[in-house]
Order: C-alpha cells, then sequence, then structure tokens
C-alpha cells in the first residue's frame, strides 16, 4: 500500500486566513460601537435632563445645590429649591447601607468560596439571588409596617445611652419615629447586600488555586492565606461590587420614600427623619408643574453627578492602591 503525503492547499489556508481577519475586524468595530453607544446613551441622558432642568438651574444658579431649603410653593415670594438637604439624606442612607452590607457581603462570599461545604453552596447562591429579585416597594413596606416600630425601642435604648457622650450623643439623638435616616440606611443595606454579595462571590472565584495552595504549603493559616492571596487579587473586583451597591442605594426610590420620614433637613441625628433625592422625585413628581418640575429632573442632574464623581473617585483609590500592593510584593 502506498501512502501519499498531501500538502494542504495554500489557497484554502490563506482564504481561512482571511476570512479569520475579516472576522477579528468586523467583531473589532462591533464592540467599539456598542462601547460608544453606551457613551452616547449616558450624553444624551445628561444633555436631556439638563435642559429640561435649566429654567430650576437659571433661577437658583448655584444656590441649587448650596441651599438647603426647598419651598415650591411659599406664601409669599418666589419658591425655593435647594438640593442640599436631598444631597445629604442620599449619602447619609447610602453611607449607612454600606457600613451594614459591605462586611456581611464580603463575609458570605469568603464563607461561600472558601469554608462552605460544596452542598451548601447552592442552596445559599440561590437564596441570596432570590433576595435580589424582591421588588423594592416590599422592602419599603416592610420597614414602615415592621422594622421601623420594632426599631424605635432599640433607637431609645442607643439614644439613652450614648446620648451624653460627645459626638456619639449628636450621632445617637432624640428619638421621634421609627422613619429616619438609620431605618432607610438598614432597608438599603438588605437591598444591596445581596447585589454586593453576587459580585464579590464571583471576584474572589478568580484567584488562582495556585495562590491559595502557594500560601497555605508556606505555613500561612486560612485567614493569612485570604489576606495574602485573596484580597489583593481581587481588591479592584471588590471595589467595584460596593460602588455596584452603592449605585442602587443612591437611586432607590420606592423603599427609602416609605422608610426615610420624608423632612427636608440636614442633622447630624441618625434617628431624625429625612429625605433622598431619588425619594423626592417620587413623592412630587406628579404634583409638580413649571419650575418646580424642572427642579424634581434637576435634582436626577445632582444625583447622576454624584454617582459619576464618586465612581470616578473610587477608580483613583483603585488605581493607587494595586499600584501600592504591587510595590510592596515587588
Amino acid at each position: 500500500m502506498t501512502l501519499t503525503n498531501k500538502s494542504p492547499d495554500p489557497r484554502s489556508a490563506l482564504a481561512q486566513r482571511g476570512r479569520s481577519a475579516l472576522g477579528d475586524r468586523v467583531f473589532s468595530w462591533w464592540t467599539l460601537g456598542t462601547g460608544l453607544l453606551v457613551l452616547a446613551i449616558l450624553g444624551l441622558i445628561l444633555i436631556t435632563t439638563v435642559r429640561e432642568a435649566w429654567p430650576a438651574f437659571d433661577a437658583m444658579g448655584f444656590r441649587f445645590i448650596t441651599e438647603r431649603v426647598w419651598d415650591p410653593n411659599p406664601a409669599t415670594g418666589d419658591a425655593i429649591f435647594g438640593a442640599l438637604s436631598f444631597a445629604y439624606g442620599t449619602a447619609i442612607s447610602s453611607l449607612i447601607a454600606l457600613l451594614f452590607a459591605v462586611p456581611v457581603s464580603v463575609g458570605i462570599a469568603l464563607f461561600l468560596t472558601e469554608l462552605a461545604p460544596r452542598r451548601l453552596r447552592g442552596p445559599a447562591v440561590t437564596v441570596i439571588d432570590l433576595l435580589a429579585a424582591v421588588p423594592s416597594v416590599v422592602f419599603g413596606l416592610w420597614g414602615i409596617l415592621v422594622v421601623g416600630p420594632a426599631l424605635v425601642p432599640v433607637y431609645q435604648w442607643i439614644h439613652d445611652v450614648f446620648g451624653g457622650v460627645p459626638v456619639l450623643g449628636s450621632l445617637f439623638g432624640p428619638v421621634t419615629t421609627g422613619r429616619n435616616f438609620m431605618t432607610a440606611g438598614l432597608i438599603l443595606a438588605i437591598m444591596v447586600t445581596p447585589i454586593i454579595t453576587s459580585i464579590t462571590r464571583e471576584v474572589f472565584s478568580t484567584v488562582p488555586r495556585a495562590d491559595k495552595d502557594a500560601a497555605l504549603a508556606l505555613g500561612a493559616t486560612r485567614w493569612e492565606m485570604i489576606r495574602g492571596a485573596v484580597f489583593p487579587h481581587s481588591f479592584g473586583g471588590v471595589v467595584g461590587a460596593v460602588m455596584l451597591g452603592l449605585g442602587r442605594a443612591m437611586g432607590e426610590t420606592i423603599a427609602v420614600a416609605l422608610v426615610i420620614g420624608g423632612a427636608t433637613n440636614i442633622t447630624a441625628n441618625l434617628f431624625a427623619p429625612g429625605n433622598s433625592m431619588a425619594a423626592v422625585i417620587v413623592q412630587q413628581f406628579g404634583e409638580s408643574t413649571g419650575t418646580f418640575t424642572a427642579a424634581l429632573i434637576g435634582l436626577g442632574v445632582v444625583l447622576f453627578a454624584m454617582t459619576v464623581l464618586i465612581n470616578v473617585l473610587a477608580q483613583v483609590i483603585v488605581r493607587r492602591a494595586e499600584a501600592r500592593m504591587k510595590g510592596s510584593v515587588a
């Protein structure tokens, strides 16, 4: 039997290489187009909202951001639209949410990736994902009907214990109702915990197994392995998860509107009622007209700007921290 050694046809190889190059170019242009489309949509949203909010910006000027009074229907004089009180409420409730949600979320993610038995991981992940699917109005109703009234005695006890302590006495002041900054922050913490947990868990799962085994082989404890191998590798992803949760907390409307109290208020007392930008928009948009509507849209513009600024600062922090980590490793 004679064996024939057939060489590949150079024309077919060139044609296949040409098709691959064409597919790469098409894929490159498609991904570039989709990325630019997202930026274009964000730009159009910003341009449209600024245009609609311009009557309020024109009437108030820079005072729209620095003024704490919000009086759309004054008895005498012109209407006053100040976003400062609502920006303060948004920041305080979101920070409270992160203060409670981040440690819990990171702990759950570490447990699921490093400690949990295999048979427990699937059901736990399913429960967390289902918690993320609960409508926000359900959390709001639960907060106003159950959580808020139940926490009033706890708030009162905290005030009785820390009310006379400097600084802490200002933070834990007198309690008037269960609808306040703290309750809003706790409800937001429950709402953003599944988001931060899911993303953090996926980030922890990307840590190379060889890095973990190397740390353990050198005699590190499990916590030392997590601190030395898992956290440095996952720092950027964890910060991204926290920023995504912060964006959800800052933009939440119905749940916060139900539990924050609806007061235009700037105070250090976390047990006092207040309001947030997203909540006041949903509360008052239906009854607004003219410049009042423009002012509410202006609150959305300010919220958008705050979100972008926070994400830019987070990226700067991540870059500096990762550079410092790489330098320490080197």
